[in-house]
């Protein structure tokens, strides 16, 4: 059909500690990397060759992907010595396509999970004549996001950055992080300097007349930028919620990888993943949350919507409700963390000693 660029070259700030060793596409989302998921739905609406954009730990992506070939791909990678934002990062990497001029260029942001029809995108562009097309989605606050408001036709009319008053509020279409680009639109994009598609290019593009077209699918979209995000996520993939034909399993209430351990009477629920190499105690409760590969659970830790590091240690009876545990770090037992908590790689706490509530 098309070939495509994968913007994967973002450092993930807002998932630390889940990105101090490795990149937010590289986290493990339903038992593989999160970007698999991107890749092979990709690969099912037709697209062959791949281009991934990347900067912060590059080093990281063509040792686990190389060619391509096992996903039916052709992937190249190219690499930005200093970051370009989304815009540079497009340009950076235009002279690995192939495509003719007027031919359609598939971008993605590495860290959208999103149910987009991706024939239907490319369709809408191909039938509209556009020279940029956008998937848009709708949101109930649309405060955090760039609003994109079009014409009766779907063609853009504005691009709003993060308006922050009712009357800036005028749809709630935002730019869902998904585009086709007219090859030759590319070239317009300066080089060698940092550019933001969405404030610099896009506008750029409407005042000189250019023609962009938006295409409304709000079928499942999520930003994985938050851990409660990309928690939710993995358990909407393994829920079956969130489409993907890259999920190493059969949906359902969890997903256990071959190599873990998991005890007769521990309880998983609500998309609960278990990483390789993984281990759960007896009497253990975890629901709708990912154990990274070689973590251990110890007997009667309750597991809430948390995220457990590669290699981490969660204590006897501690309860956990929305935490991310970093990569070796150890959580002694009898802790109790609760929503937002963060605890960095190769931290440790002691034996009984957070609480959010008294010991009784």
């Amino acid at each position: 059909m098309t070939e495509a660029i994968l913007l994967v070259g973002g450092k993930g700030t807002r998932l630390r500690p889940l990105t101090v060793h490795t990149p937010k596409p590289m986290v493990p989302a339903a038992g593989v990397p999160f970007l698999t998921h991107q890749l092979a739905r990709a690969r099912a609406a037709g697209v062959e060759h791949i281009v991934l954009a990347t900067s912060y730990l590059a080093e990281v992506f063509e040792p686990y992907f190389g060619d391509g070939a096992a996903l039916g791909l052709h992937i190249e990678y190219v690499t930005e010595e200093e970051p370009l934002g989304t815009g540079g990062a497009i340009r950076n990497v235009a002279s690995r396509l192939h495509s003719g001029p007027d031919e359609p260029v598939l971008i993605f942001n590495g860290d959208i999970l999103t149910g987009l029809d991706i024939r239907a995108l490319v369709r809408t562009h191909e039938t509209t004549g556009a020279d940029v097309s956008l998937h848009l989605t709708k949101v109930t606050d649309p405060r955090a996001y760039g609003l994109v408001p079009t014409d009766d036709t779907g063609r853009v009319l504005a691009f709003l950055e993060k308006p922050q008053t009712p009357e800036e509020i005028v749809t709630d279409q935002i730019n869902a992080g998904a585009y086709v680009f007219r090859r030759s639109v590319i070239d317009t994009i300066p080089a060698g300097r940092v550019v933001s598609v969405e404030r610099e290019t896009f506008p750029g593009l409407l005042t000189a007349g250019a023609h962009l077209q938006g295409m409304v699918d709000s079928t499942y979209w999520l930003d994985l930028g938050t851990p409660a995000a990309f928690v939710r996520g993995s358990a909407d993939l393994v829920l079956g919620r969130a489409p993907s034909p890259a999920v190493p399993g059969r949906c359902g209430d969890r997903l256990v990888l071959p190599t873990a351990t998991v005890a007769p009477d521990a309880k998983l629920a609500g998309g609960t993943v278990v990483g390789e190499g993984a281990f759960v105690a007896e009497g253990a409760r975890v629901f709708g949350s990912t154990i990274l590969p070689g973590a251990v659970i110890e007997p009667g830790a309750v597991i809430t919507d948390s995220l457990i590091g590669t290699r981490a240690r969660v204590g006897e009876h501690t309860v956990l409700t929305g935490t991310v545990i970093g990569d070796g770090a150890v959580v002694g037992p009898r802790n109790e963390l609760r929503e937002g908590a963060r605890v960095w790689c190769d931290a440790t706490i002691p034996a009984g000693a957070l609480r959010f509530s008294s010991d009784q």
